[in-house]
């Protein structure tokens, strides 16, 4: 069965437009789900929207928005005030400037989308459109609305469609010197960041989403296996980090590890021995010394 889109309207560069549909480029589905239960009966709970006062349950027709301006006291709308206010863009995506992706903060980067033609009338207005902007090298920047709300969304060239990606408003995005002010500056030595550089050269590689495994989502699978299964369910013992006492040490130690793991260049000589060699060679440097003394 063939998705269904998420949003439909037309995209625009100019004076040249298009059809198009939207569909999510994610899905969260295929995530194991749990209801929730009476576990007196086994059934299943439902919410029920009430009257906070009287208790009552109130019709969804009767439901309107309410916008808190002091402690239980509301302005309140109605969907006819709401649709009042809806902006022009409502169905279209107007390309209104072209920017270089690596200028896009990944902090701003939102929720991605499949974008394609709706239907065979707009195809090769879409296809003008996508390589105008593969052509550019850049990302183009437009507008859109989801559920009444106003988003800033990018179009890039993907295959033969577009995938757009919405984008955060500066107020959506939290001040990194709030969290990071209060850290305080530490020296790290030349030797601690040679190991620490070693151990994520033996870590190097490509990146690769097939192999990401979700440990949680396979536990939860196993767990479900075995309650079916009417088999005993014990928890696993939690291994706590070592503290670490010495950081140099850690870091050698990490170093070693890594390097039994087979993924060091045999070319190179790893920062701990490389440390472990200057220690000798000194020693031999200071002993001559005495002796010539």
């Amino acid at each position: 069965m063939a998705p269904r889109a998420y949003w439909k309207g037309y995209l625009r560069l100019s004076l040249v437009s298009c059809p198009i549909a939207l569909f999510p480029a994610t899905s969260s589905r295929e995530k194991v789900r749990f209801h929730q239960l009476n576990k007196d009966t086994g059934h299943r709970v439902r919410y029920r929207k009430v009257d906070e006062e009287t208790g009552d349950e109130v019709a969804q027709e009767d439901i309107i928005k309410g916008y808190e301006v002091e402690k239980g006291q509301y302005i309140e709308l109605t969907k006819d005030e709401l649709e009042a206010a809806a902006i022009e863009s409502t169905r279209m995506i107007d390309i209104d400037q072209f920017v270089p992706a690596k200028e896009i903060d990944e902090l701003y980067i939102g929720d991605p989308y499949y974008i394609v033609p709706d239907g065979d009338v707009g195809v090769q207005a879409f296809a003008v459109i996508r390589e105008a902007i593969k052509q550019e090298g850049m990302v183009a920047l437009g507008r859109v609305v989801f559920t009444s709300r106003e988003h800033i969304i990018g179009l890039k060239p993907r295959g033969k469609g577009l995938m757009g990606v919405t984008l955060r408003y500066p107020y959506e995005v939290r001040n990194e010197e709030d969290y990071f002010d209060d850290i305080p500056d530490e020296k790290v030595t030349k030797d601690m960041l040679d190991l620490a550089r070693h151990i994520v050269e033996t870590k190097a590689g490509h990146f690769d989403p097939a192999k990401f495994e979700d440990h949680y989502e396979n536990a939860l699978k196993e767990l479900l296996k075995k309650k079916q299964h009417g088999e005993k369910i014990t928890a696993p013992k939690t291994k706590e980090p070592s503290k670490v006492i010495n950081l140099m040490d850690a870091l050698r130690r990490s170093a070693q590890s890594e390097s039994k793991g087979g993924k060091a260049r045999p070319a190179e000589r790893s920062p701990a021995r490389r440390t472990a060699t200057r220690s000798k060679k000194t020693t031999r440097s200071t002993a001559r010394q005495r002796k010539a003394s």
